[in-house]
């Protein structure tokens, strides 16, 4: 049986990817074979296409962190999933791909019914949203939260997941997006034409609690000095790494990326006021902590299925033009999840 695989050989822009036909993997002791029915583009997935993410892998390699497919085929010794059950994983590398071979325990159940573009957006996005939430930041109902790229995959999953948690929230954006922040319950900040700190501190009189960080760099500092005492940023990205798509200034830029918020870091806690930098990982998180992952996972399949979040799909582009949808994320104007069609359903 035939399986097309995108391919990347060599590191660099979206031209790298390539689109290979061959035979199907097989499923080896204790996996499973899942044909993949949607697979989601991500900011890291064009980080470690570019060679500079700290999950790297070796060339060649397929991108692809977030799956949902079907079990099509057991191995040897598989035998807690049956065929037929559609999954949902998070295989960081791999999901670019009509086929997938994973470890049986790596994969969580999806329930029956759910779309699976829309489960998928679930799996990197929001589990990264609700772990920061509930697993880092601890936040409770009536705290103030700052959240970067609030028009984002992963921040219109924190704007979702924080209204339920009764955050009262805030969400940088540039003017062309506030109403998706605004209708989604946070009050819109244009980061292009305002000092972001400035305005917090206006609105709320002493600062927020929490700040989602997703840009890196220098942007950490800044959002560190929005905080009230007692606050705490939690770092999760660093899109400032890319511009268009491409490594913004070679890879001194990223040893400075990852120097300058670790020095932040420092600083902080060395800072009065018990304010304090938060790294967040999900890949690190989850395998510290496997058992949270899936847990987190499920809660928030079960809140897409009871209609209480809904993901922005912002295309379903096919699997052999994945080069296009890298070339859309890399633009910034993409609003939501871009999903890969690897299989019809």
């Amino acid at each position: 049986m035939k399986s097309l695989r995108i391919v990347v050989r060599r590191f660099g822009g979206p031209e790298v990817l390539e689109t290979v036909e061959e035979e199907a993997p097989e499923p080896g002791r204790g996996e499973v074979r899942v044909r993949v029915f949607a697979a989601g583009v991500s900011f890291a997935d064009m980080l470690m296409r570019e060679g500079i993410h700290p999950e790297k892998t070796t060339l060649p390699f397929t991108p692809g962190w977030d799956i949902v497919g079907v079990v099509e085929k057991t191995g040897e010794g598989a035998s807690n999933i049956a065929v037929g059950q559609m999954v949902a994983a998070l295989p960081i590398h791999g999901g670019y791909a009509q086929y997938i071979c994973l470890p049986e325990g790596d994969l969580t159940p999806v329930p029956a019914g759910l779309d699976p573009a829309e489960a998928v957006s679930l799996v990197l996005n929001y589990v990264t949203a609700h772990q920061m939430i509930h697993r880092v930041a601890h936040a409770s109902a009536g705290q103030r939260a700052l959240i970067h790229g609030a028009a984002g995959g992963v921040g219109t999953a924190l704007l979702q997941l924080g209204r339920l948690a009764s955050l009262e929230m805030y969400g940088t954006a540039s003017l062309a997006d506030h109403q998706i922040v605004s209708d989604l319950g946070a009050t819109p900040i244009d980061y292009q034409k305002s000092d972001f700190v400035e305005k917090i501190h206006r609105l709320t009189g002493d600062g927020v609690d929490i700040v989602f960080d997703g840009v890196g760099e220098a942007n950490v500092w800044r959002s560190f000095q929005a905080l009230k005492p007692g606050g705490r940023v939690i770092a999760y990205g660093f899109t400032s790494f890319l511009q268009k798509g491409r490594l913004e200034g070679g890879l001194r830029y990223r040893l400075r990326g990852i120097l300058r918020p670790a020095w932040y870091a420092l600083r902080a806690f060395l800072s009065p006021g018990r304010r304090r930098i938060l790294p967040y990982s999900i890949q690190y998180l989850k395998r510290w902590r496997p058992a949270w992952f899936r847990e987190d996972l499920s809660t928030v399949l079960n809140l897409l299925l009871d209609k209480k979040i809904k993901p922005m799909i912002a295309d379903r582009i096919p699997l052999s033009e994945a080069r296009r949808a890298q070339e859309l994320i890399g633009g910034g104007s993409v609003r939501g999840k871009l999903v890969l069609v690897c299989n019809a359903d």
